[in-house]
């Protein structure tokens, strides 16, 4: 086992330079080996493991081809290519694991086993220490992390049945790095708590000071959370970062805040009225709890069925806003107080209360179907909806998207633009 436990940064890139510039901090914080990630292999090809070896020729390259087959031929491209470790998966056949173990042997280099989507990870890692693995690799996969889901747990039980060091990935950074060695991690691989930084160098330097003092150090990244945590997390995300999560959902169409500058979260309340009736909206301000959002549909025609009175209602109750496909009006109250509101249209003139409709039904907006408890985040681009039942992986994936974003935007402000820190000449479509 390694007595020092060694800092991999996992550079999960698709473009060289960005991944040599994240590389190159990362080492003057202190990064042991550096890592061609499976993203950075796949778009650059073995070029990635040359470049980078050329440029660290003192650092051990990981290749992480995520070997299934064929594998011979991988590690020995890899290895030649400059990789001192390369990567086959645990769920490859042993065949394929003990040809990259015998090819390792060949080419001098090494196996590290990623136990990645095997179900039953203690007897596998058991199974291919036999087979000759150099390592063995605990990886809760980035879709499962925005889940909520950690490796420290399976950790603990693998480093407890093999001899073989353990490496962890997964979420990891300067405070659960403590977790990971104390777990019995002899490798800590950590990608975007360093590469996404906008100083990657201090977030590398944050990590190995925990990992040798085993005192956790206040992450610059938010932490991945759970339930508990989706509304910390949606006050933080715009609703631009959560469209481009959601794989480029759009915001609820011709709905605008009556006021610039506020930012709405919160679970839905749902109300179905007829055009004019304001009946249930305003029960629904009773029915609501503090932080709730009320959704009206009324099919976005007039007249107003949300104004001042029902507005004074919602902040004396501490509701977390409304939308209102609709009209709403007395919109220079509604700006006194602050209140988040959002609608397709504003009118003087309201309608009668008749009673019509139903509250905490699905309901459909601009074609977005939003059911009672979905998440509501409303902010100057719009009203997005994200399902109560992707609440946690979204939320996760949209605070992703604004930390890569702020990593991109020190990129640019150090001296280049954005067509040439992202390449897109490179990546359009041909």
């Amino acid at each position: 086992m390694q007595k020092k436990p060694i800092l991999q940064v996992a550079l999960d890139f698709v473009d060289m330079h960005r991944a040599l510039l994240a590389a190159t901090e990362a080492v003057a914080g202190g990064a042991d080996w550096l890592e061609a990630g499976t993203p950075l292999i796949k778009a650059e090809g073995l070029n990635a493991i040359r470049e980078l070896k050329a440029k660290f020729p003192t650092k051990v390259i990981v290749a992480d081809m995520k070997t299934m087959d064929a594998g011979r031929a991988e590690v020995e491209i890899a290895a030649k290519a400059g990789a001192k470790v390369v990567d086959v998966l645990g769920a490859a056949a042993d065949s394929t694991i003990a040809e990259c173990v015998e090819a390792a042997k060949n080419y001098g280099c090494e196996v590290v086993v990623d136990m990645i989507a095997v179900k039953d990870v203690v007897k596998r890692a058991i199974e291919v220490e036999k087979l000759g693995a150099n390592y063995i690799a605990i990886h809760t996969s980035i879709d499962d992390q925005m889940r909520g889901k950690s490796p420290f747990e399976i950790l603990k039980q693998v480093t407890a049945a093999v001899k073989i060091p353990v490496a962890v990935a997964g979420g990891i950074n300067s405070e659960n790095v403590v977790d990971a060695v104390k777990a019995g991690a002899s490798i800590v691989i950590v990608g975007g708590s360093i590469t996404k930084a906008k100083d990657a160098k201090k977030a590398a330097l944050d990590i190995k000071k925990a990992m040798s003092s085993l005192k956790k150090i206040e992450t610059t990244l938010f932490k991945r959370g759970g339930e508990a945590d989706i509304l910390k997390i949606l006050k933080q995300v715009s609703t631009a970062n959560i469209s481009d999560a959601l794989h480029r959902t759009p915001s609820l169409a011709d709905i605008k805040p009556i006021l610039n500058g506020l930012k709405m979260v919160g679970q839905a309340v749902t109300v179905r009225t007829y055009p004019g009736d304001w009946a249930k909206p305003v029960e629904a301000i009773d029915i609501a709890k503090p932080g709730e959002v009320i959704v009206v549909d009324v099919a976005g025609v007039g007249p107003a069925v949300w104004g001042g009175l029902a507005t004074t209602s919602c902040v004396r109750k501490k509701i977390g806003g409304v939308v209102i496909n609709g009209a709403v009006r007395d919109t220079e109250e509604i700006k006194k107080f602050k209140f988040p509101a959002f609608s397709k249209l504003i009118m003087a003139n309201a309608g009668e209360p008749k009673g019509f409709g139903e509250i905490n039904v699905p309901i459909s907006i601009s074609g977005v179907k939003i059911f009672p408890g979905d998440w509501i985040v409303g902010d100057d681009d719009g009203v997005i909806v994200i399902p109560k039942e992707k609440a946690v992986e979204y939320a996760n994936r949209a605070m992703d998207v604004l930390e890569k974003e702020n990593r991109l935007t020190k990129e640019i402000l150090e001296g280049s633009t954005l067509s040439s820190v992202m390449d897109l000449l490179k990546w359009e479509k041909k």
